[in-house]
C-alpha cells in the first residue's frame, strides 16, 4: 500500500469515496474505507473538504449520516485537544481501571501475540504506516484490557509509526478504549476478530465468550513488557532564505495544505520543532512523508528544523499560521477548515454530534 502525495491525486480520492459502502462494510478489514486519514491528519485536506466533496457528489446527508458522523469524530477529538490542551496526555476523566504496567507488552512490538490478524496488522503498520480502525481497536484492548499496561506508552508507540499520526484521536481514542475517557473497557473476542479480518483462528486466548474478559488472567505471551525510548530523525537543514518584504507562513506537521493563502507573496517554511518532537515523535516514515507532501503541493516551501522563536528573530513583516491545539506561535491565527460552526469540549461525542447534525443534516 502506497500514499500518494501528490495534491491533484490526493483530490482523485476525495472523488473515489463511497459513503453508503463505508457505512456497510466500514468494519471489515477489506471494506470500503477512505484511507484519507494521513491527508487529514496532515492538513493537506481537511474534513470539511471531504464532506463538501460528497455532498457536491449528489450524495444527501441524512442517507450517509453514519460516514459523516466519523468525520465528526476527527473535529470532535481535536476540540477536546484545543480545551484541554497537554491534559489529554494523562487519563481525562478517571485513573485507567485495569492499568498493572507501565509499557508495553513484547510480543505486541515483535508482532508475535499469536492472533494472526493483529500480528498481521502490526507488520502492516510496520511496512506501510497505515492500520485498519478495527485493528487499532483490538490493538488497543489487547495491550490495555488484556495485558493491562496503562495506555501512555503503547499509543505512543502506535502514533509514532502511523502516517496518519494525530495526538487527538489516538490519545483519546486509547482512553475511550480503556476507561480513562469512558464509562466501560473495551473487548473484541476471537469470533469478532475473525469476523471483520475474515479468519478462522481459534483457541486463542481471546476465543472466550465476552463475560469472561471480567475475570480473564494476563496471557502468558503478553506478560513481558518493555518500554520505548522513541526519538525523531529530523533532518538536517540550513537557515531560510526571508525576503524581508514578504510576510511569512509557517506550516508543521499538522498543516500542510497547499491552498491556504496559495494566491499571497510569502516566506513559506515547514517549521519543524524539535520540542514539539520531543514530546510527540514521529517515525523517519513519517517525516519523510511530512516532507514530501509539502514538496510535492507547496511552492516554494523551505525546511527549517528550528524552534518558532529563531524564525521570529529573522522575520520582519507578518507571521501566519493556521489553528492548532499544538500551536504556540506569535502573529495572525487563520482559522482551519472545521466541519460546522460546533466548537468547544462537549461531554460526549454524541452531545457534540447533536449540534452538529442540526447544521449539516
Amino acid at each position: 500500500m502506497k500514499f500518494e502525495t501528490s495534491y491533484e491525486k490526493i483530490v482523485d480520492k476525495i472523488k473515489q469515496v463511497q459513503p453508503l459502502k463505508y457505512a456497510a462494510d466500514r468494519n471489515f478489514i477489506d471494506g470500503s474505507v477512505t484511507r484519507l486519514s494521513p491527508y487529514i491528519s496532515r492538513g493537506v485536506i481537511s474534513t470539511r473538504d471531504v464532506l463538501e466533496s460528497v455532498l457536491n457528489a449528489g450524495y444527501e446527508a441524512h442517507k450517509i449520516e453514519k460516514f459523516i458522523q466519523e468525520l465528526a469524530w476527527r473535529d470532535y477529538w481535536q476540540q477536546i485537544w484545543k480545551a484541554r490542551k497537554s491534559e489529554i496526555n494523562n487519563d481525562l476523566k478517571q485513573p485507567q481501571p485495569s492499568a498493572l504496567h507501565i509499557g508495553i507488552p513484547q510480543n505486541l512490538v515483535l508482532a508475535k501475540i499469536g492472533i494472526e490478524a493483529v500480528d498481521r496488522g502490526i507488520e502492516e503498520l510496520y511496512q506501510t504506516g497505515y492500520m485498519h480502525n478495527h485493528l487499532r481497536m483490538y490493538v488497543a484492548s489487547i495491550a490495555c484490557n488484556i495485558a493491562r499496561c496503562h495506555w501512555k506508552i503503547p499509543a505512543q508507540w502506535m502514533y509514532y509509526h502511523l502516517l496518519d499520526a494525530d495526538w487527538a484521536s489516538n490519545a483519546l481514542g486509547w482512553q475511550w478504549i480503556c476507561a480513562a475517557n469512558s464509562l466501560k473497557l473495551y473487548f473484541a473476542n476471537q469470533e469478532n476478530i475473525n469476523k471483520y479480518c475474515h479468519n478462522h483462528q481459534r483457541d486463542t486466548f481471546l476465543d472466550v465468550d465476552y463475560e469472561q474478559f471480567n475475570s480473564i488472567e494476563i496471557p502468558k505471551v503478553l506478560k513481558a513488557t518493555t518500554t520505548i525510548k522513541f526519538t525523531t530523525p529530523l533532518p538536517q537543514t540550513e537557515v531560510p532564505n526571508i525576503n524581508t518584504e514578504w510576510p511569512t507562513l509557517v506550516y508543521n506537521f499538522y498543516n500542510l495544505d497547499p491552498t491556504w493563502r496559495q494566491n499571497t507573496a510569502a516566506n513559506r517554511i515547514l517549521l519543524l520543532e524539535p520540542s514539539i518532537f520531543e514530546q510527540y515523535p514521529v517515525s523517519q516514515k513519517s517525516i519523510d512523508f511530512c516532507i514530501a507532501l509539502a514538496k510535492d503541493n507547496i511552492p516554494h516551501i523551505q525546511i527549517w528544523v528550528a524552534e518558532f522563536a529563531e524564525l521570529k528573530a529573522i522575520v520582519q513583516k507578518e507571521i501566519y499560521f493556521k489553528e492548532h491545539p499544538l500551536n504556540h506561535y506569535v502573529g495572525i491565527e487563520d482559522a482551519r477548515d472545521w466541519m460546522t460552526t460546533v466548537k468547544g469540549e462537549y461531554p460526549s461525542f454524541f452531545a457534540f454530534w447533536k449540534k452538529c447534525k442540526k447544521e449539516i443534516l
